[in-house]
């Protein structure tokens, strides 16, 4: 049985040679890239060479963000985040990262996604919405969900919310065994480290506490409205 690494490598070998699905080429290259993902949301291990108290500097700053909505203030002007609603996975003193929830840009077949891949798309039915996450790396997927689906690289970012970082999700979620809801992200929005805390203290941003309509729902166009009605958090 081959793996489904070696699959997508050889569609995207066979999709290359077919332009009129050059946007299926872009998915398909983002499917053999998510597992970057798992090795940057290891907390600790993201930072080997860290003593003990770095360590807890770090994770106290990953549980004030981590999980939290980033929500662009009007004040920032910046084409790519213009009132834009971020939901954060990672954050610590190696940096920031997060995928945006109000940008879908596109919709495909789950069925013909898959079988471009090489995997099965016999009985998978519907059709999952694109999101653009954010500006970096914008070949690489992201699929962010609810944690009652769970298989290996999965990571549970918090309260109920999780992102996975294999293929087989999209196989589930055309099945009906995938995750209650769900949101699939090209690209994502990165920062340095103590980048995003000099961007929040210059006015740039709100931290807002995120619920599942605000990260899941299909209704983006107001979705920035509903974010700012939240505001409670500050650093």
């Amino acid at each position: 049985m081959n793996k489904p690494g070696s699959n997508i490598t050889e569609a995207l070998r066979r999709l290359r040679r077919a332009p009129h699905l050059a946007k299926i080429t872009l998915l398909l290259w983002s499917l053999a890239v998510m597992t970057a993902i798992a090795g940057l949301l290891a907390s600790e291990s993201s930072l080997p060479n860290a003593d003990a108290t770095t360590r807890m500097a770090a994770a106290a700053q990953a549980s004030t963000l981590a999980g939290q909505l980033l929500v662009a203030k009007d004040e920032l002007r910046d084409p790519r985040f213009v009132r834009s609603v971020i939901y954060i996975i990672h954050h610590d003193a190696t940096g920031s990262m997060g995928l945006i929830l109000n940008r879908p840009v596109a919709e495909a077949s789950l069925s013909e996604l898959l079988e471009q891949a090489g995997l099965e798309g016999t009985g998978v039915k519907g059709e999952i919405r694109v999101h653009f996450g954010g500006p970096v790396e914008p070949g690489q997927g992201f699929v962010l969900h609810t944690e009652d689906y769970k298989i290996e690289g999965t990571t549970i970012v918090k309260n109920g919310i999780a992102v996975t970082t294999r293929p087989e999700i999209l196989r589930a979620m055309g099945t009906g065994t995938g995750p209650r809801k769900s949101l699939f992200a090209l690209g994502y929005a990165g920062w340095a480290p103590g980048q995003l805390e000099a961007e929040i203290k210059a006015g740039a941003w709100e931290i807002v506490p995120p619920d599942e309509a605000l990260v899941f729902d299909e209704n983006s166009e107001t979705k920035w409205e509903r974010a700012m009605a939240r505001r409670t958090i500050r650093l």
